[in-house]
């Protein structure tokens, strides 16, 4: 094997955990080999499994199309879930970090909708922290009970950063007033009138415009919207006849779509590290759980 592609190989080593031995297999590295996109296995051997992944990153693979549709539409409000809270973007090439900016934008519309009319901006980072837990059943027994406050007050600028332009944004158009407390602490003050609830309702994704729809009615009616590559087109408008209704239906939507998500993806990943391993980690999960809740 050439140096070079030894050497490349070999640097995959120092982002995991020790392993006492190492090979790696597979068509790319036949020396005849014109296919150099095929892919470089690897079997690693650790003196034990389970701490070696204790002590190793977790990742997930995802198709880009599928990530920036549920960005957009909520489909599964997984991927979208993830990135209503803070994370650090390490490499963008599609700009995803810009398109994310409905998927805020939609989930301060529907944590608005969730709030009274008076509230904190903790609060406000706490219901949308919580939008991608509703209905999940890892809260239910396998999850800290303060696991988004947790989340939210140990990033509480970086969430203020993230929503800050969304929130002047819906200041300026009178749907809400932000005032700052003695303590920094800002109080918020949201208009609950039908005009504002169903511009809030208008933010929200496709996949959950179209679910309430289905329960509550909807109209046709011509897009007014300042995008113009939208304008002029006949899109589906929910009928809501009060806030109350409109919040209830958009809550039972997201819960019943966290709740399939959360449950594949629990089958998922107790099938991928096997049942013994599994077990273990469920265990721990509920140990710690019920910690939080005693």
């Amino acid at each position: 094997m050439e140096k070079g592609k030894r050497a490349e190989l070999v640097s995959f080593l120092k982002s995991v955990p020790f392993v006492e031995f190492c090979c790696v297999y597979g068509s790319t590295l036949h020396p005849n080999n014109k296919d150099k996109s095929a892919m470089v296995d690897y079997i690693l051997g650790v003196s034990d499994p389970l701490q070696w992944h204790s002590q190793m990153l977790k990742y997930g693979v995802v198709r880009m199309r599928d990530l920036v549709q549920d960005v957009l539409n909520w489909e599964k409000i997984y991927l979208s879930g993830r990135l209503q809270k803070p994370v650090h973007i390490l490499v963008d090439n599609l700009d995803i970090a810009n398109t994310n900016s409905v998927n805020l934008r939609a989930a301060l519309s529907a944590a608005l909708l969730l709030l009274p009319s008076k509230f904190t901006q903790e609060d406000l980072f706490a219901k949308i922290c919580s939008l991608s837990y509703m209905g999940d059943l890892r809260m239910l027994f396998a999850e800290d009970k303060n696991k988004v406050k947790k989340i939210v007050q140990g990033q509480f600028d970086l969430f203020h950063s993230m929503y800050k332009p969304f929130l002047q944004e819906y200041e300026a158009r009178d749907f809400l007033r932000v005032s700052l407390s003695g303590t920094d602490q800002a109080n918020i003050s949201q208009d609950c009138g039908l005009p504002v609830t169903c511009s809030l309702v208008s933010s929200l994704p496709l996949a959950i415009r179209s679910q309430m729809g289905k329960k509550l009615g909807q109209k046709k009616i011509i897009n007014e919207l300042r995008n113009a590559h939208f304008a002029g087109q006949a899109i589906n408008e929910v009928i809501i006849g009060s806030r109350e209704e409109a919040s209830k239906c958009m809550q039972g939507v997201l819960r019943r779509i966290v709740m399939i998500s959360s449950a594949r993806q629990a089958v998922s990943g107790l099938l991928a590290v096997g049942g013994i391993n599994a077990t273990k980690y469920l265990a721990n999960k509920m140990q710690k759980a019920w910690k939080s809740w005693t």
